[in-house]
């Protein structure tokens, strides 16, 4: 960053500089936490007035703020120190709008102090947000430099899973077969999307033990169907019963083994096989970036070969159309350019050809990549790749399990992303939590499922 200041010396009357900023959702939320202010009038999911509309009213201190930033760097600029702020609040500003802020040198007093007049206007209408008076030390000696440098803040807010959330409430309630919910994660995480209106939860299992999870939690299963099941796959081919039926249009994992899950699935005649190999995906809300990540396969093809690896790659591009997303697909690998004794490299490269020749449809598929030229334009760039998907990738098909499996948890654990798990090329989408998901991640996999679901109903 560019900074230079001017000196009292330098300074006249009628000297003036403007700063134009759009107030973000994610400014309230640093002020909030910055400040220790957590009024919800000030937050974006909050509604005090019942209008049905949130306020986002960006809090008048952090509008003021702005002014601060024209004095510290812009006029006089780097070394002014404050000595008296006068505000007057004529209306508010709100998330969504651009404001501009202005100071003007009206005199320069003794020994070395500044009177300014400053002000905050909306620039849509130019209406008067906050005028005042400044009273500032200017800054005696000159100072210019190209090396003012401050960290970025990324805001740890899943604002993706917000809009799926926003984007599922609407849809008819999915009927979905939850699958021995017997513990307070599973049986909490079904009912709180119950309770949203996403699905509509049938429970599957020993009616006991849900029963008695359900006392535990302090949960009302006031007209909610149980179906009691006397063994963990015995619950499992039950709720694929459902779903041949029509009563279920959706499978849940609760307090069980994913093999248990999905073995009675994988039967012939009453499995819920329709051709292509069941394949997971996690599609993952990871602060700061501009759009879902999906990761796959992270949790059931151990070591997938060429033509699973198809399946893949076509399942997760299906569920990205359903997300209105664009699929663009990177096929990792430890490096980006093919190499033989790499196997994962030779994969990556076969999956884009076959994506060329309209045998993987919907998106754009590329590789091999490296995880970092894979989602940054700038390594992009550094290796000298082109076309849609370097840099850019949203879909990323790692080599086998393991990899997937370790950069889902670091995204999770270390950038704090939240994840929704689904398993695809089933009959119907089957909802996959861990016991250590939170209940953003079991609610965003359940508006995940729905939208899939009814975006295939309308095709």
């Amino acid at each position: 960053m560019h900074v230079v200041n001017r000196t009292f010396d330098e300074l006249q009357p009628g000297d003036f500089a403007e700063l134009r900023r759009l107030i973000t959702n994610d400014d309230l939320y640093v002020f909030a936490v910055a400040s220790g202010n957590y009024n919800p009038m000030h937050l974006t999911d909050s509604d005090l007035d019942g209008n049905g509309h949130t306020e986002r009213v960006a809090p008048g201190m952090f509008v003021a703020s702005l002014i601060s930033a024209v004095l510290g760097t812009q006029l006089p600029g780097a070394g002014t120190l404050y000595r008296r702020q006068i505000l007057d609040f004529h209306t508010r500003a709100h998330a969504g709008e651009e404001v501009i802020c202005r100071v003007e040198v009206l005199e320069k007093l003794t020994e070395g102090a500044v009177r300014l007049s400053t002000s905050v206007r909306r620039s849509a209408d130019g209406q008067m947000i906050i005028t005042g008076e400044a009273e500032v030390l200017a800054p005696a000696e000159k100072f210019e430099s190209d090396t003012v440098e401050i960290p970025g803040l990324i805001v740890q807010r899943h604002r993706h899973f917000e809009a799926l959330l926003e984007r599922a409430r609407p849809l008819p309630a999915l009927p979905t077969a939850v699958v021995c919910p017997d513990d307070a994660n599973s049986l909490g995480g079904a009912l709180l999307a119950g309770h949203e209106s996403i699905i509509t939860p049938i429970l599957i299992g020993n009616a006991a033990r849900i029963r008695a999870t359900a006392a535990e939690i302090g949960a009302d299963l006031t007209g909610i169907e149980i179906i009691d099941a006397p063994s963990d796959l015995a619950a499992a081919a039950l709720a694929c019963a459902l779903v041949h039926e029509g009563r279920a249009a959706a499978v849940m994992k609760g307090h069980l083994h994913t093999d248990d899950l999905l073995k009675p699935m994988l039967e012939k005649g009453t499995g819920l096989r329709v051709g292509r190999r069941f394949t997971h995906v996690f599609v993952m809300d990871v602060p700061g970036q501009p759009e879902p990540i999906m990761v796959t396969d992270a949790a059931i093809n151990i070591a997938p070969d060429l033509a699973t690896k198809m399946d893949i790659c076509q399942n997760a591009i299906d569920l990205a159309l359903s997300l209105e997303m664009e699929p663009r697909v990177g096929v990792l690998s430890a490096v980006e350019t093919v190499n033989p004794a790499i196997q994962s490299s030779i994969d990556a490269a076969l999956l884009s050809k076959m994506a060329d020749r309209g045998q993987i449809k919907g998106g754009m598929v590329e590789g091999p990549l490296a995880m970092d030229n894979a989602i940054d334009m700038a390594a992009a760039r550094t290796k000298g790749l082109k076309g849609g998907v370097a840099g850019r990738a949203n879909i990323l098909v790692v080599p086998g399990i393991d990899a997937g499996n370790m950069l889902a948890k670091q995204l999770a654990f270390v950038s704090h992303a939240e994840g929704a798990g689904l398993v695809l090329g089933a009959k119907v989408p089957v909802i996959l939590n861990s016991r250590s998901d939170s209940p953003m991640s079991r609610l965003a996999s359940c508006a995940v499922a729905a939208i899939h679901h009814f975006a295939g109903a309308k095709a």
